[in-house]
């Protein structure tokens, strides 16, 4: 298949990041005659863990229950010149179980062998004709929230969800116009930060990004605008923020260099709204979708290979990587008094401008006598399918000889769980040792 060399150049020649417009643009359709009519076990969604568009296509099929009807394939998160390829790491498929494919160029080149463009997830392929309906991550959830319901219980379907569904006919103004200043500013805007190339091109985009985020904590401010962006229901502008905001404090704030402020620290609104979601395991986000498809691990080691190989040139071995510990924890947990408006559905209006920071007694708070690392680490841990067959390594991913698996830390990939209290446990530890180095994971 030719070159697998990693992707590096993100960058125009003026430094500036700019996404190109994804080509495949089809539709599912319930139209007589459609090309792409909906029918079960018909169509795949390609993506990995690492991507927040894919992450998108990821969260609303797990929103709409629609597992037993359209595959999910992944890949690595590791991009090169054949796009992302299929390696049994970090979630991978061994090889593409359809066709065998080893990289998604190949998947991209049968759909058309004249395609030229970039081999992106997330992908709605259609296995009866072998094509690619859809690359664009927007159009492919919109499809994912009504075109099943047919398939699905009553309860589930778009018609008969509280509030409307995902994007309810009184909201749609106000959700396509959160979406646009959201995408361009803040969704890609921390792309246009990480990636680019001059200073002029950071600074021409970092302090939009923030400029946008202030914004959104203003948007909140409004009683009409909690627990959720446009009130007590999950819409399709939670969805698409939530990607991006998963992935700030523990990747673009520092390998992204976005910087200026972070959401724990400096939005309290913005930081409930993402604990909300995160933390929710109920009816609402069907058993915790959330948290279920959040990897904090693999954002901060796939955001920072990716940011090495675009300083090196695309060197992609021989450079060691120091993977972030922080921010600690990946993201903070509810207090109590949080908890139970989550519960109970009562959430209490946030108007102060900065966190309140009420006594708990909630074991895992941030407040109280019991806060502090110690306090926080212990809950359970909600993880994907583990790597059977891995020596025990303590949770750090590190081998008897000093290498780092990252799949094998995709399995403790949450914020409190024990093996991540290992994890600090023997930073720690190295650190009082006398003359011992900092804690280095070599890749």
């Amino acid at each position: 298949m030719g070159d697998s060399r990693p992707t590096h150049k993100h960058a125009d020649d003026d430094g500036h990041f700019r996404r190109k417009d994804s080509v495949f643009r089809d539709w599912i359709s319930t139209e007589p005659g459609a090309r792409f009519p909906p029918e079960p076990n018909r169509y795949a969604i390609y993506a990995n863990l690492g991507c927040p568009w894919a992450h998108r296509t990821i969260l609303v099929r797990g929103l709409k229950s629609l597992d037993p009807f359209i595959q999910l394939i992944l890949t690595d998160f590791d991009l090169t010149e054949n796009g992302w390829l299929f390696t049994g790491r970090n979630g991978s498929e061994p090889k593409d179980p359809l066709y065998g494919f080893t990289g998604l160029k190949q998947l991209y080149l049968k759909a058309n062998p004249e395609y030229e463009g970039r081999y992106t997830v997330p992908v709605l392929w259609d296995k009866k004709t072998e094509t690619i309906v859809n690359n664009e991550s927007s159009e492919i959830i919109r499809m994912l929230y009504d075109s099943f319901d047919e398939f699905l219980e009553p309860d589930l379907r778009e018609v008969n969800r509280p509030g409307g569904g995902f994007y309810p006919t009184h909201l749609r103004k106000d959700i396509d116009s959160m979406n646009d200043w959201v995408y361009n500013t803040v969704n890609n805007g921390v792309y246009k930060c990480g990636f680019a190339t001059s200073q002029e091109a950071y600074d021409t985009n970092v302090y939009p990004l923030f400029k946008s985020l202030d914004r959104l904590e203003a948007h909140l401010a409004d009683p009409a605008h909690q627990p959720f962006l446009f009130g007590e229901h999950i819409t399709e502008a939670d969805i698409r923020l939530y990607t991006t905001m998963a992935r700030f404090d523990v990747a673009y704030h520092s390998i992204f260099q976005c910087n200026l402020k972070m959401i724990r620290h400096d939005y309290p609104r913005l930081s409930k709204w993402l604990r909300n979601l995160y933390w929710d395991e109920s009816e609402r986000t069907n058993g915790g979708v959330f948290k279920k498809t959040t990897f904090f691990e693999i954002y901060k080691y796939g955001y920072l290979r990716a940011k090495v190989r675009q300083l090196h040139g695309g060197l992609d071995r021989g450079i060691p990587l120091v993977i972030p510990r922080g921010p600690l924890p990946d993201i903070e947990p509810l207090t109590d008094e949080e908890e139970g408006e989550l519960i109970n559905g009562t959430a209490k209006k946030l108007e102060s401008t900065t966190a309140s920071s009420p006594s708990s007694h909630n074991p895992f708070s941030a407040q109280g006598e019991k806060s502090g690392t110690g306090a926080i680490f212990g809950t359970d841990v909600d993880s994907p399918a583990t790597n059977k067959g891995d020596e025990d390594d303590g949770g750090t991913g590190v081998d008897e000889e000093g290498e780092f698996h990252p799949r094998r830390v995709v399995q403790h990939r949450t914020a409190h769980g024990d093996e991540n209290a290992k994890w600090y446990k023997a930073a720690k530890k190295a650190e009082k040792q006398e003359g011992a180095p900092s804690l280095h994971l070599a890749l």
